[in-house]
């Protein structure tokens, strides 16, 4: 009993880390695209501030050439020379924005922006209100100091990983909140089934056991047809019990894989399955070969347990049943009422059924898929409405 406890628990978190990393996957994807926008943002204000503090200082040296150009002005005839400044270099530009005199490093000028950032300089751009020398605008240039974008990039990194750890820790603390629930509801789910599976165990083989001990030869015709009813219910109900157990005990044990001879197999299945299948007169026709295979025993009476039993259910009265095994593949086919097109893709999905008025959980098929997955067997489903499904398996 604890050892199935401890399977279980296993079972449930493994389902809870696979919701918790997803989760979390998505969670910390978006505070990363979060603190990323807040990083963009922050270099922009940094960016700013730095141009803001070189204004000030860029002005001072505007006003200081504005004076020397107005003095250069008025005394032309006596000095022609333009006026340089070791803190930084300038050019002025008359009003249709042709160059008059420039020293810049770089040439391309923005006229109608106040102070830009062009490559590794700063430009400011000043509009003078009387044209000494004809100029209409007065550019300075100074090299652009980018130590600020070093620590900038070094705040964004120290802090963007700080947050990112809290914002993860909290994503984590949110989730398992979240989770809590469903993990409880899970646990209930699997000691229920567990339970149950117990439960039956013992009553269902008392059943099937005294049914075959039963003499049917000195029972009256009535008695006899309520004894095949019985019979029928319990190897249904026997179906059932074996999907469970194995969903809830064997799916994580070890596989104990021999050469098993398929023929033999898919006979004593069929004869287990007719008592079901002469219920609703249907006919099995089979063409078997003996092919070995190197598998697990009880895995693979699963796999062919359950594609019989769908094979009955969801077949007409008085249909059929073709069982084809070959070197490569097993056919299983019928004349059933067949599966919508759009469906077949979601077959093997746990709990999905094809009838609502059917019996079962809808595992039998995602306990087919997780075997059939264990040993590389292709399984190819082929139907049409009301005219029957055929299962291939090929390895």
């Amino acid at each position: 009993m604890l050892v199935l406890k401890n399977r279980v628990t296993n079972s449930i978190l493994n389902s809870e880390r696979k919701s918790l990393l997803r989760f979390l996957t998505l969670y910390i994807l978006m505070s990363t695209v979060v603190i990323l926008l807040l990083s963009i943002f922050y270099y922009q204000y940094q960016d700013k501030l730095n141009l803001a503090n070189h204004r000030t200082q860029l002005s001072t040296y505007a006003h200081d050439l504005i004076r020397r150009l107005k003095r250069t002005h008025h005394f032309f005839d006596q000095s022609q020379i333009y006026p340089r400044d070791n803190r930084f270099k300038s050019a002025i530009y008359d009003m249709e924005y042709i160059n008059i005199f420039s020293i810049l490093d770089e040439k391309k000028v923005y006229f109608h922006k106040e102070i830009y950032r062009i490559n590794s300089k700063i430009h400011f751009v000043k509009v003078l209100d009387n044209y000494y020398l004809g100029a209409k605008y007065l550019i300075i240039e100074v090299d652009d100091i980018d130590d600020w974008i070093d620590e900038v990039i070094k705040n964004i990194i120290l802090y963007g990983v700080v947050a990112l750890l809290l914002l993860a820790l909290f994503g984590l603390y949110l989730s398992r909140l979240f989770l809590k629930p469903m993990r409880d509801y899970l646990m209930l789910l699997d000691t229920f089934i567990k339970d149950t599976t117990h439960e039956l165990n013992t009553p269902l083989s008392a059943i099937l056991a005294n049914i075959e001990m039963m003499d049917r030869e000195v029972m009256v015709e009535k008695n006899i047809k309520k004894l095949h009813r019985i019979n029928i219910a319990a190897k249904t109900v026997s179906t059932i019990y074996n999907d469970l157990t194995y969903l809830v005990l064997k799916r994580e044990n070890a596989s104990y894989n021999i050469d098993i001879n398929m023929q033999d197999i898919i006979y004593d299945r069929v004869e287990y399955f007719d008592i079901l299948a002469s219920s609703k007169k249907i006919e099995f026709r089979i063409d078997l070969e003996p092919i070995i295979l190197y598998i697990d025993k009880e895995k693979i009476t699963r796999v062919i347990d359950n594609l019989i039993s769908n094979a009955i259910k969801y077949n007409k009265r008085g249909g059929f049943i073709d069982i084809i095994l070959r070197d490569k593949y097993l056919v299983i086919s019928d004349s059933g009422i067949g599966i919508e097109e759009s469906k077949i893709p979601y077959i093997f999905d746990r709990y999905m059924r094809f009838n609502q008025s059917e019996g079962g959980f809808g595992i039998g098929l995602s306990i087919v898929k997780d075997i059939l997955n264990e040993y590389h067997i292709s399984i190819d489903v082929e139907s049409q409405i009301n005219i029957g499904t055929k299962m291939v398996l090929r390895w």
